[in-house]
């Protein structure tokens, strides 16, 4: 693995000002996201390090402006974030908020990247005013208009050039993506219960005989009927990463380790779920800490054939 400071010289940022900017980033996502990090850092060319550590912490930094908090004041601080995101992409002189800096030198080397940003806030009111969802179909539409749009800020810098692979390349993207917000849902339902944000629509819940008021109460009493919500969910979830499995075969060689490792790592985590079923109101749950390195050890040796 390319040192940090190896990783910025390849991707052509020599400004001590820059690389004090991208250093911060990569403090920020080691900390928020530790396993995809380190995934980064051994799995993908050391040129892209420094932009998709840039994307992360830039989707972090949004997340965490308008993840809490009463729904207008959270509405009223993204339109404040967006104005100052799209002023700083707009403007010639760089701006002095690490973030946005690390962002702004990101889009100027990668042009791409500002439409994706766009995309990125042109969904993200559905964020900021989320409380929990209806019906499978605002599920979906959750992440069709903010979720995808996340993902494609990292993702992609690794999509094919090509039209025809590109679009095939999304459908994949698309079907990753819904699959993971699905398990995150069900393995932060202790944490978003906290919050009075449930990630499970209600008529799901109601047909199991359960309320959002329910899992808000953390009853142990729910514990029986979410088995049997977590167990359906868990299975949608299965069938759409099933569906992503092809999405290395699209991308360049140097790419595919660090896609399968995340694809991997989301089947662990969805294993976890599945093996909590309604304990997962009363804890947080995740994959096993061995079990991911294990999955980046084996990816690990085969990125190194394209070093």
């Amino acid at each position: 693995m390319s040192s940090w400071s190896t990783a910025l010289t390849k991707a052509g940022i020599t400004d001590p000002r820059l690389r004090r900017a991208y250093d911060a980033q990569r403090g920020i996502v080691r900390k928020y996201a530790p396993h995809e990090y380190v995934a980064v850092r051994l799995l993908l060319p050391a040129e892209l390090h420094p932009p998709v550590v840039a994307a992360v912490a830039y989707m972090h930094a949004t997340d965490e402006l308008i993840d809490t908090g009463a729904v207008d004041v959270r509405t009223a601080t993204l339109a404040s974030w967006d104005a100052e995101t799209t002023a700083a992409l707009e403007s010639s002189e760089p701006p002095v908020q690490d973030t946005l800096l690390a962002l702004w030198d990101t889009a100027r080397r990668r042009p791409h990247m500002a439409a994706r940003v766009r995309a990125f806030l042109d969904g993200a009111p559905v964020e900021a005013s989320w409380t929990g969802f209806e019906t499978e179909a605002d599920f979906q539409a959750y992440v069709d208009g903010y979720s995808l749009p996340g993902l494609m800020l990292t993702a992609s810098l690794l999509a094919p050039a090509d039209p025809d692979a590109y679009e095939s390349y999304v459908r994949g993207c698309r079907d990753l993506i819904e699959g993971w917000q699905r398990s995150d849902f069900l393995a932060d339902l202790c944490e978003d219960a906290d919050n009075d944000r449930i990630g499970i629509p209600r008529d799901e819940l109601a047909r199991h005989g359960l309320k959002f008021e329910d899992l808000r109460s953390k009853s142990p009493a729910c514990v029986p009927a979410l088995d049997h919500v977590v167990r359906a969910q868990a299975d949608l979830a299965e069938t759409t990463l099933a569906g992503c499995r092809t999405l290395p075969a699209l991308v360049a060689a140097e790419h595919r380790p660090f896609l399968d490792a995340l694809i991997a790592v989301q089947e662990l985590r969805l294993g976890a779920v599945r093996r909590e079923g309604g304990r997962v109101l009363l804890h947080d749950t995740g994959p096993a800490t061995l079990a991911t390195l294990r999955v980046l050890a084996r990816q690990y040796r085969k990125a190194r054939r394209y070093a």
